[in-house]
């Protein structure tokens, strides 16, 4: 496949959109950008500053001092991806955590946070052969792109695979407080001003509440071949 294309991947959070795109790009020999891993990384920012905790956010003191926020994706060989690095360290097991996942949306919400990743989303994509995924790459970030996919499951689906990737990561969590957790991200997703996560024009609709990960990387890949026949 020599022609090049840019797929979007957008979604709920807990949809396994990173677990697919990883898979497409491995497939394709595409570059691979987990965008929400760079909203965790500003969020795990602002949760070191003391910005943001329990019950407050100080968004006047990250937007000013985001000029300060580096954020790299360095290659792992052994992983097959690169994993995300804040300000030259390795923070990809850090902004996975539930912490992290309960302030993620209303870090999003900022306007001067997501104009800032926008532009640097827009820079790694410019000469696609890429796969991004996030909540509005086919909407602001790639409007152009050639695939766009957009992820869906049940918010009890959803709660039940994060709360077991937790588990075997050893965090000590409740089932309560990851459905919680989904459920208050989708509604912060789906109803901030700026960029909120809908389905983008063209977009292909997919609920893998009772697919298997094979069945939808196969209905995926059959998806890039039909566009790249049209290219």
């Amino acid at each position: 496949m020599n022609k090049k294309i840019t797929i979007a991947i957008d979604g709920f959070s807990s949809t396994g959109k990173s677990t697919l795109a990883k898979q497409v790009a491995s497939k394709l020999g595409y570059a691979y950008v987990d965008t929400g891993a760079m909203y965790r990384a500003i969020t795990l920012f602002a949760m070191k500053k003391g910005y943001i905790g329990a019950g407050f956010f100080d968004k006047e003191s990250l937007i000013a001092v985001l000029a300060e926020v580096k954020l790299q994706f360095k290659f792992n060989e052994d992983l097959g991806y690169g994993e995300m690095f804040l300000n030259d360290e390795n923070v990809e097991q850090q902004i996975r955590k539930i912490a992290v996942s309960g302030f993620v949306s209303k870090v999003a919400e900022i306007s001067e946070v997501r104009s800032k990743l926008v532009e640097q989303q827009q820079q790694m994509g410019k000469d696609k052969g890429i796969v991004m995924d996030g909540r509005d790459i086919g909407t602001v970030v790639f409007p152009d792109a050639e695939l766009k996919i957009f992820m869906t499951a049940t918010a009890a689906t959803r709660a039940q695979r994060r709360y077991q990737e937790l588990l075997a990561k050893g965090d000590l969590v409740t089932h309560e407080a990851v459905l919680k957790n989904v459920e208050e991200r989708d509604y912060i997703d789906t109803h901030r001003e700026n960029s909120p996560l809908k389905i983008a024009p063209n977009a292909t609709t997919i609920d893998n509440s009772n697919l298997t990960k094979e069945a939808q990387f196969d209905l995926v890949m059959q998806l890039v071949t039909n566009v790249l026949v049209v290219v």
